[in-house]
């Protein structure tokens, strides 16, 4: 069985240690990542070390790593060969790449040569159509390749060369570029000096330089505004286009949401500005003898005796009080212990 180094489980603690302490489960796809780096693939035994830092049962980590085909079941090859086969790519030519590297390699799908050093895979879409055929090596690209181009890469890669890619940084080994996933830098000198757009990414630009399109009173100077501002000036922007709006004819302006409503809910916070569980709860249908705030698909009657108004901070509090959070319930096997304990570690090594 592995033992993960102290570089590995110090790593693990500052992962886990970017998340709220009742949400460090968030921390176990960067932690795969983080053990696919010192083994080449998530094994048995990372899967325990996630599940033991994180106090999650075995089979929790297992249903996330078998999901995301980045996480490799198997040893892997330092370099991960990916040959892009649907549709686009294949009508250009990708499946004639693939199974020239299969026969030069003498391996198939998701397997290595024996050397170790190359592993080959179809990929269903590697989201580069214009650019096609392509093919990534540890996910950096390749573009219009054709299979003597291919092989070509592959033996550089095969005698101990790094060539470089069409877009994109320096090539790394796939432990490397697990490193990087796992949310930290690349220290490599100049790591990330090379590379650079390809044309047909930048088309669109020199067509709008060509005929004179640009976005009106756009000043790419401007400075990019906090959430908070862009959310207020919105609200302003609104306020005023609501006060401009003529009212129909022959109808006064409504005084107040209230009236223009029918409304006598009263006024909660934005639904982005509340925890996940207090929007769940105040979107549930209500029953019939229950008053709450609008809602999707809930209409609060304007006649008959209206609602007992109600302040708005103690409806939220009740409402996540009466509704525990449902995407992050604990399930059986959870350890809240092993979960604070790496916390309390993470802390204590900044």
């Amino acid at each position: 069985m592995t033992t993960f180094t102290e570089e590995t489980r110090a790593r693990a603690r500052e992962i886990i240690a970017r998340y709220p302490a009742d949400r460090s489960r968030s921390a176990l796809l960067p932690l795969l990542h983080l053990v696919q780096s010192e083994e080449g693939y998530v094994s048995p035994a990372g899967v325990e070390f996630c599940a033991e830092v994180l106090g999650l049962n075995k089979a929790q980590v297992g249903a996330v790593a078998t999901f995301y085909t980045m996480y490799k079941r198997r040893p892997t090859g330092d370099y991960l060969v990916s040959v892009c086969t649907n549709t686009m790519c294949n009508v250009l030519g990708g499946q004639e790449v693939y199974d020239t590297l299969a026969e030069h390699l003498g391996v198939g799908h998701d397997e290595t040569t024996a050397d170790g050093k190359i592993t080959l895979e179809h990929a269903e879409c590697l989201a580069a159509c214009d650019y096609g055929p392509v093919m990534t090596v540890n996910y950096d690209f390749f573009d219009g390749v054709d299979p003597q181009a291919a092989l070509g890469v592959v033996e550089e890669l095969r005698s101990g060369g790094r060539p470089m890619p069409t877009r994109g940084a320096r090539l790394c080994t796939l432990k490397e570029m697990a490193v990087q996933l796992a949310g930290f830098a690349d220290e490599r000198e100049g790591a990330v000096a090379d590379g650079g757009p390809g044309e047909p990414t930048l088309r669109g630009l020199r067509l709008a330089q060509q005929h004179g399109i640009s976005v009106p009173g756009f000043d790419p100077n401007t400075p990019i505004r906090s959430k908070a501002e862009a959310d207020k000036a919105a609200a302003e922007a609104k306020a005023r286009a609501e006060a401009a709006k003529p009212a129909p004819a022959g109808q006064p302006a409504p005084a107040s949401p209230q009236a223009a409503t029918g409304s006598t809910a009263p006024d909660v916070k934005a639904p982005d500005a509340k925890s996940p569980e207090v929007r769940a709860a105040e979107t549930r249908q209500p029953d019939a003898k229950t008053a709450v705030a609008d809602a999707p698909g809930t209409k609060v009657p304007a006649g008959g005796t209206s609602p007992a108004t109600r302040d708005a901070r103690a409806a939220e509090a009740e409402g996540a009080a009466a509704n525990a959070p449902a995407g992050d319930g604990k399930p059986a096997g959870d350890n809240a212990a092993a979960q604070e304990r790496s916390l309390k570690e993470a802390e204590a090594n900044k």
